[in-house]
């Protein structure tokens, strides 16, 4: 929605901005990382503000690492704010795609550059025009995600972030 990039963007130039924040994570709520943009907003009137592309390019040029802590599904718009991050953690149960392609669309905050550079161009070929949805433990195989968890996703995120 556009209150989600809109919280998305104000708050990566607020932690870019604040010298006492040393990384960024993003996660969703309740056990959700998110399953993308909602189709029906595709064909309302032109839409102003902020775009999901814009704000995928402003995560990966942030200067402060960011992380990812994917629980449940990362897919479309999602996986595409996933692959801007420098770092991806994920639940074992949570799957990961680029289902539009199922219904004719192309990912339009461009994972389909991103997630070839990231797990090659035949594995990322087949999840872009299949529209498949991945599990955990092949996207970490991938190279898609850094690390699986069983537990607290969250904690391993702000863990690898302390870390990094």
């Amino acid at each position: 929605s556009l209150a989600v990039l809109q919280a998305l963007e104000d708050g990566l130039k607020k932690a870019e901005a604040d010298p006492s924040v040393k990384a960024v994570m993003i996660c969703g709520e309740n056990g959700k990382f998110s399953a993308g943009a909602d189709i029906r907003g595709f064909s309302s009137p032109k839409r102003h503000g902020v775009a999901l592309g814009p704000i995928v390019s402003l995560i990966e040029s942030s200067e402060k690492p960011v992380v990812a802590a994917i629980e449940g599904v990362a897919l479309g718009g999602a996986l595409e704010v996933a692959l801007g991050c420098h770092y991806r953690i994920a639940h074992v149960k949570a799957r990961m795609g680029l289902p539009e392609v199922t219904i004719g669309l192309l990912p339009g905050a461009e994972g389909t550059q991103r997630l070839p550079r990231l797990i090659g161009v035949p594995a990322a070929l087949d999840m872009i025009t299949t529209g498949k949805h991945i599990p955990a433990t092949e996207a970490l195989k991938l190279g898609l995600v850094d690390e699986v968890v069983e537990e607290n996703t969250i904690e391993a995120a702000i863990h690898l972030a302390n870390k990094v």
